[in-house]
């Protein structure tokens, strides 16, 4: 965990009727001082549409050289390699080669949209990537809480987010297959 990092558990609930697959995790994260709370709440949507019991948050921002989240093999190999945003196509294209399987989340509409039409012919070689952006119908914001108990509903690749006050719509657009 980074130095200072402020400290978060959340508590999650999945049910994810796309993939049938249904469990209990519990995490801590740990929000670099530079992330703010939009980056946090996203790296942990990817973790819900992605779970499974290897998967596990890595340094991300603070670590050039590892994703945000990954799904290692018990031999090592990374099988997939997530990042969120807008990376450049030279860590695009080493994850690309590192990995199995590569998805980018990007989720600022403005700024994913220029960036993808920026990037988007590069990206056509790499057909291990996938690259989505994250629409999001609510707060996602107002669920950021130190310790967080979420209920995570996945249906026709719409992910629901529901604590005690509060419930977010996030769907997926397939920007790249």
């Amino acid at each position: 965990m980074a130095a200072k990092a402020t400290i978060y558990k959340a508590l999650l609930n999945i049910a994810d009727m796309d993939r049938h697959y249904y469990a209990e995790h519990n995490l801590t994260l740990a929000q670099h001082p530079s992330e703010n709370d939009l980056r946090l709440m996203v790296r942990l949507t990817a973790f819900v549409l992605n779970a499974n019991e290897t998967l596990m948050f890595c340094k991300g921002i603070s670590q050039d050289d590892e994703p945000d989240l990954w799904q290692k093999s018990l031999s090592g190999d990374i099988e997939l390699w997530i990042d969120l945003g807008q990376p450049d196509e030279k860590r695009i294209k080493k994850a690309c080669g590192r990995s199995e399987k590569v998805i980018i989340y990007t989720f600022q509409e403005g700024m994913a949209t220029a960036w993808f039409k920026q990037i988007e012919n590069s990206l056509k070689r790499f057909n291990n990537l996938q690259v989505f952006y994250l629409k999001m119908d609510g707060d996602i914001e107002s669920l950021t809480k130190r310790s967080m108990d979420l209920q995570c509903n996945i249906s026709d690749n719409e992910l629901t987010l529901i604590d005690n006050e509060n419930s977010v719509l996030i769907t997926q657009e397939m920007w790249k297959q």
